[in-house]
């Protein structure tokens, strides 16, 4: 249908008038000024920093296809893993898009089985938004009961996210312990499609994939665990660099605003605008002036976070761009 198509065009509209008009109600020429204040110490450590968030989501990612047995290396997981970020980036949503690619990239460039590549695309995401949505729910249950944070119903929040959470558990549990049920659904979906070449054997990997699931869950504990380790270092990292970032313009906040400008921030991520852009601005710009922080400070933390995320679509590009040639 023709309005749907308008859709992603309307978001993108949306999204940059929101952010015109965040950005006219404030003074711009703060951004230069402030960044222009950062050392080469503060740079290093923050690029370090970032590089290290990316190594530690590419190497859960490895570990899981390492258990699969998938004959993939490293390297190749990396450029994979940035080309289908910068996708999701890019698509209309809350950060998702890349993943048919990533699960196309494994399948046709490797030459791995299909229902191994869908698992390891699946677990990894499963992993990431699972673990996101925990920290989120904590952090929100952590404001609770600080009274310099009150004013905001933060029990609606974590009601919200305690739902997410439930939802995707009851997900999980679904695949594991009852696959066919999902199965049914997923013949349902797809009747339309069900003579097309590529869904004749849906029955056949679906029931491949749900015996590698259990296979794993029963076989590979340490793997599991160890992945689930470096979804927390990686939020650890996401922690460290909003602390990091903070501190170098001076702040005076404490442990509780750091929980609020983080919630603010995720929670920004989950509405339908790609890579957040305007309901991020928004977000920063209400938590500071709940907080009763400077907003020109706010300009330079908008400004550093939004260096670092075209920084980080341009090197997806780039790997978007490898893979298509290779």
């Amino acid at each position: 249908m023709t309005w749907l198509k308008a859709i992603p065009v309307l978001l993108w509209l949306a999204a940059f008038i929101l952010v015109g008009w965040i950005l006219s109600q404030l003074p711009l020429a703060a951004i230069a000024q402030t960044i222009s204040t950062l050392s080469l110490g503060q740079w290093l450590a923050w690029i370090w920093l970032n590089l290290g968030i990316i190594v530690l989501a590419t190497q859960r990612w490895w570990v899981l296809t390492s258990m699969l047995k998938l004959p993939v290396g490293f390297s190749e997981l990396l450029r994979i893993r940035q080309a289908g970020q910068a996708v999701s980036f890019i698509t209309p949503g809350p950060q998702f898009g890349g993943e048919p690619l990533q699960i196309f990239w494994l399948y046709k460039r490797n030459q791995l089985p299909i229902h191994k590549t869908l698992l390891a695309v699946g677990l990894d995401r499963f992993y990431e938004l699972w673990v996101n949505f925990s920290i989120l729910l904590l952090s929100v249950l952590l404001l609770l009961i600080f009274p310099t944070v009150a004013g905001v119903n933060w029990q609606k929040v974590s009601l919200l996210l305690a739902l997410l959470l439930l939802m995707m558990s009851m997900l999980g549990w679904l695949l594991v312990k009852q696959p066919e049920r999902v199965l049914r659904w997923i013949t349902r979906v797809a009747r339309h499609w069900q003579h097309h070449p590529r869904l004749q054997h849906i029955k056949t990997h679906w029931q491949q994939l749900g015996r590698d699931l259990n296979w794993a869950i029963q076989k590979q504990k340490s793997a599991l665990f160890l992945a689930f380790i470096l979804s927390l270092a990686g939020w650890i990292g996401l922690i460290g660099e909003l602390w990091l970032l903070l501190s170098f313009f001076d702040l005076a906040f404490d442990f509780s605003a750091v929980l609020v400008i983080l919630v603010s921030m995720r929670l920004a991520f989950l509405l339908p605008l790609p890579g957040g852009i305007g309901t991020l601005e928004a977000a920063l710009f209400w938590a500071f002036q709940y907080l009763n922080l400077p907003a020109e400070a706010a300009i330079g933390l908008i400004a550093l976070m939004r260096l670092r995320d075209v920084l980080v679509l341009m090197a997806g590009l780039w790997c978007l761009r490898l893979l298509h040639f290779r």
